[in-house]
C-alpha cells in the first residue's frame, strides 16, 4: 500500500475518502497526455501496450483519490486531456457545491473501473445527500506512455455531456404539477417517457404556473432544458394542464418496452390533441418527437393522397402491381416480390404495393408536388409550436430515382412517430389540425395551419383504403383486436448499415390516431403495428 493514501478494503472493493490523501508517485509525473503532458523522464523508457491490471487499479486509484478530496488539478494531470478535464473537476465543487465526497472503487473489468459516488450537496442552508454510480476507462498515453484516465465528461456522472456543466442552486424555473387533460397528476416516475417533455414544459411554462422555485442540482447544458439530478428543496410547484391523456400514456408506457429503439405517439385528430408520448431508447433520446427517419411505406398515405387527387387512381379503379418496376435507373420491388395481377388500386394500397405508386410518377409531371401536398394538406415541414420542441417532418423535391423513393417513404423523406401520427389523423380527420401538447389558450402561439383540407372525395376513398388495410390487409393481424371503425398503414424502411428495416405502422380507431417506429423491427405489421393496436384500444 503506498504511503498516505487513506485507502480501505471494504467487501472486496477500494474506499478511496476525502481529506489528506497521498499520491502514488509513479503516477503523478507530469501533465496528462494531449493535455499538457510531458515525455517520460530522460533514461525512462516509454511503456506501449495495453495498460497491466496493476496500473489499472492504481491509475483509477489515485484519480478516484485525488478527485474525492477536492484536488482537482491533481486528479486532471492524471487523464489524457488535463484542459478539458480540470474545469469540470473544479466545477463539480464549486459550481455544484459538493463536499464530503466518498468514492467506492469497483472491481475492474477489463480497462473500465466502475465506482459508486456519495457525497452531500448544500446550497444556502438546504442540503442533501448524493449518491450515484458512473466508470471511468484507463488507457496508456500517446505521448508519455503512461497509463492515464481516458477522459469524458461522463466520468464525473454518467448524464454529464461535453459542453455541460453542474450547477447547484435557485432553480431557473419554478417546479410544475403536470395534469392531463382530466386532472390527473404526471409525474417522470410514474410515466418514465415523460421526463424530457416535462423538462422541456417546466422551462417554458413554469413561470407562468404560478408555483415557486426550490434549490437543485442539475445539468446545466449551453441552451435547452436543465436535467435535474437532485432537489435540495422542492419549492411550490404550479399546475400545469396537458392534453395528454393518463390511460393512453399508460398503454404506451407499457406498448413500447416490449422492443428495444422504439417510439410511440397518440393524437386525436379531431382536435391535434396528443394524448400520449412514448419511447423505449438505451440513449434516452425523445425519438418520438424529435426523431428523423425515413417512414417507409406509411409515407403512401400522402402520396396515395397526391394520386387520388391528381385522378391518376381511383379506389375502385385497376392499377398495376408488377413484382418489379423499373424508374430512372433503379429498380424497385415489393416485398417478397409479390404482385397483383388485375387488382384496384385499395388492394395496391392495402398490400403496400411499391410498384403500383412508382409506376405512376411519371403521370404526375410535377417534382415538387408530393413536397407541397404533404407541406399544404398535410402540414408536413411547417413550424409545429406544439409546446415543446418537436421535428415536423421534411419531405424535399426530388426527381428522378430519389423521386421514386420518396414515393414509398424512402430516400429523403425524414419524420417520426409525432408527424406519422400527424398524417394518420389528417387522412382520419380530412384536414390537418396542428399537433399539441398543451392547450393553444395558455399562451396564445400561433398554430401551423395547411393551406386546404383533403377534398370531400379524396378524403373519403383515403380513408377508405385505411379500412381496407386494416380489416384485411397488411396490418389486418395487428388490428385484429381494435374495436370500432378503423384503418391503418404499414412500413418498413430500409437504412444503410442494417441488415434490418425499420418497422412502421399508422393507424386509427374512432378519434384517435397513432404511429409507432421500431428500429430494425421489420415488417410493420409485426412489430410497430401491436404497439400501435395497443395504444388505440387504450382510447
Amino acid at each position: 500500500m503506498r504511503s498516505g493514501a487513506k485507502v480501505a478494503v471494504v467487501g472486496g472493493v477500494f474506499v478511496l475518502f476525502a481529506g489528506g490523501v497521498g499520491y502514488g508517485a509513479h503516477n503523478v509525473l507530469g501533465g496528462g497526455d494531449d493535455g499538457g503532458g510531458t515525455e517520460s523522464r530522460s533514461g525512462v523508457t516509454k511503456k506501449s501496450g495495453p495498460p497491466s491490471t496493476e496500473e489499472i487499479r492504481t491509475t483509477a486509484e489515485d484519480f478516484l483519490a485525488a478527485w474525492a478530496s477536492g484536488k482537482a488539478p491533481v486528479a486532471a494531470q492524471l487523464t489524457n486531456n488535463a484542459a478539458e478535464a480540470e474545469p469540470t473537476l473544479v466545477s463539480f465543487r464549486d459550481a455544484a457545491h459538493v463536499s464530503g465526497v466518498t468514492v467506492k472503487q469497483g472491481t475492474p473489468v477489463g480497462a473500465k473501473v466502475p465506482f459508486t459516488v456519495s457525497a452531500t450537496v448544500s446550497y444556502e442552508g438546504a442540503s442533501k445527500p448524493w449518491t450515484y454510480s458512473s466508470e471511468l476507462t484507463v488507457v496508456r498515453g500517446l505521448t508519455t506512455g503512461r497509463p492515464l484516465v481516458d477522459w469524458a465528461p461522463s466520468v464525473v456522472h454518467p448524464q454529464l455531456d461535453k459542453q455541460e456543466q453542474l450547477k447547484t442552486g435557485p432553480a431557473a424555473t419554478p417546479p410544475i404539477k403536470a395534469v392531463d387533460r382530466r386532472g390527473r397528476e404526471l409525474t417522470k416516475e410514474k410515466y418514465p417517457s415523460l421526463g424530457p417533455v416535462l423538462d422541456q414544459l417546466r422551462q417554458k411554462y413554469g413561470d407562468e404556473s404560478g408555483g415557486k422555485a426550490g434549490v437543485e442540482l442539475v445539468i446545466s447544458p449551453p441552451s435547452g432544458a436543465d436535467t435535474t439530478l437532485l432537489t435540495l428543496s422542492e419549492g411550490e410547484p404550479g399546475k400545469l394542464r396537458t392534453t395528454l391523456d393518463a390511460d393512453v400514456q399508460a398503454a404506451a408506457e407499457k406498448a413500447v418496452k416490449r422492443h428495444s429503439e422504439a417510439s410511440v405517439v397518440a393524437i386525436k385528430p379531431s382536435t391535434g390533441e396528443i394524448r400520449a408520448v412514448a419511447n423505449n431508447r438505451k440513449d434516452g433520446f425523445n425519438a418520438a418527437l424529435g426523431g428523423q427517419q425515413a417512414p417507409g411505406s406509411t409515407m403512401k398515405i400522402v402520396t396515395a393522397a397526391l394520386l387520388l387527387d391528381k385522378g391518376l387512381v381511383a379506389a375502385d379503379r385497376k392499377a398495376e402491381c408488377p413484382k418489379n418496376a423499373m424508374y430512372q435507373g433503379r429498380t424497385f420491388h415489393n416485398l417478397g416480390h409479390f404482385d397483383i395481377p388485375d387488382g384496384t388500386f385499395t388492394q395496391s394500397f392495402a398490400r403496400s404495393c411499391n410498384t403500383a405508386f412508382v409506376k405512376l410518377i411519371d403521370d404526375v409531371h410535377d417534382d415538387a408536388a408530393l413536397a407541397k401536398l404533404a407541406r399544404d394538406t398535410f402540414g408536413i415541414g411547417l413550424d409545429w409550436n406544439t409546446g415543446v420542441q418537436t421535428f415536423d417532418g421534411s419531405v424535399p423535391e426530388g426527381s428522378g430515382g430519389e423521386a421514386a423513393a420518396q414515393y414509398i417513404g424512402q430516400g429523403t423523406v425524414q419524420m417520426n412517430a409525432l408527424t406519422v401520427a400527424s398524417v394518420a389523423a389528417t387522412a382520419k380527420n380530412g384536414g390537418f389540425e396542428q399537433p399539441v401538447i398543451v392547450p393553444r389558450s395558455l399562451d396564445d402561439r400561433e398554430l401551423a395551419t395547411a393551406d386546404r383540407q383533403l377534398s370531400g372525395s379524396v378524403w373519403r376513398q383515403l380513408r377508405d383504403m385505411m379500412r381496407a388495410t386494416a380489416q384485411w390487409g397488411s396490418g389486418a393481424q395487428a388490428m385484429a383486436g381494435v374495436p370500432g371503425d378503423k384503418g391503418a398503414k404499414t412500413g418498413s424502411a430500409e437504412v444503410d448499415g442494417q441488415a434490418t428495416s425499420n418497422s412502421w405502422f399508422a393507424g386509427f380507431a374512432g378519434d384517435l390516431a397513432a404511429a409507432a417506429v421500431v428500429q430494425s423491427g421489420g415488417h410493420g405489421g409485426d412489430a410497430a403495428g401491436p404497439l400501435v393496436a395497443s395504444v388505440l384500444k387504450a382510447g
